[in-house]
């Protein structure tokens, strides 16, 4: 059975319960999407679908792009994402998975999205660093990461050590929130509505499965 979708990131808001407590939630439309391929044990070595989510023009996609799709009966999809099964899939190709498959007593959920890029950040603002004394004898050097060379770790000899906390590039990276609350489903307009933030910008692609850990 399959257990993940593809969707966007439509924002951040709030909802209230029966006692009026209120839980924020991030909606994610998911789906729906479209079964492009099969893949099989005794074919492949393993059992997936492969996905297909958001249509695009035929003339802004590509001929083997097209021909993949038509083999489902659809048209060209923006975004593929193959999903791993435990057997043989329930599905063929041209079915559309919506997100009635969350309402079966899935509770927790694996969210995989890109952060936000922030471009290039000192190390105040891409690590959290507290910055140095901004008073007499420090100039413009307040908000410097500070030496970076010394042995400060004895036997691991002189040099920048690997995995060095610096300033470079920060964000537009690949993470998976994990465990997260499933409050609640709209089916109607394939909304899912999960407890806490997930990452990406409003608009961002967003790929959500059921939990592996927790559920």
């Amino acid at each position: 059975m399959i257990s993940a979708l593809l969707g966007t990131k439509i924002g951040m808001t709030r909802v209230h319960d029966a006692k009026g407590a209120v839980t924020t939630v991030t909606v994610v439309q998911a789906g729906p999407c479209t079964v492009l391929q099969n893949r099989t044990a005794e074919r492949d070595g393993y059992d997936a679908v492969q996905l297909g989510f958001g249509d695009v023009k035929p003339h802004r996609s590509t001929l083997p792009s097209i021909g993949h799709a038509a083999k489902a009966g659809t048209g060209p999809k923006q975004h593929l994402r193959e999903v791993r099964l435990e057997g043989p899939s329930d599905v063929a190709p041209g079915d559309v998975v919506t997100v009635e498959m969350f309402e079966d007593g899935v509770t927790y959920v694996d969210v995989t999205g890109t952060s936000k890029g922030h471009g290039f950040a000192g190390v105040m603002a891409r690590h959290g660093f507290g910055g140095q004394q901004a008073t007499h004898g420090v100039e413009r050097k307040h908000r410097s990461g500070g030496s970076i060379g010394g042995n400060s770790n004895i036997g691991t000899g002189r040099g920048v050590k690997k995995g060095k906390k610096m300033a470079g590039h920060w964000g537009c990276d690949r993470r998976t929130q994990q465990n997260l609350k499933l409050v609640g489903v709209d089916r109607d307009r394939n909304l899912l509505l999960i407890e806490g933030s997930v990452p990406g910008p409003s608009g961002g692609l967003v790929f959500v499965r059921k939990a592996k850990k927790k559920g």
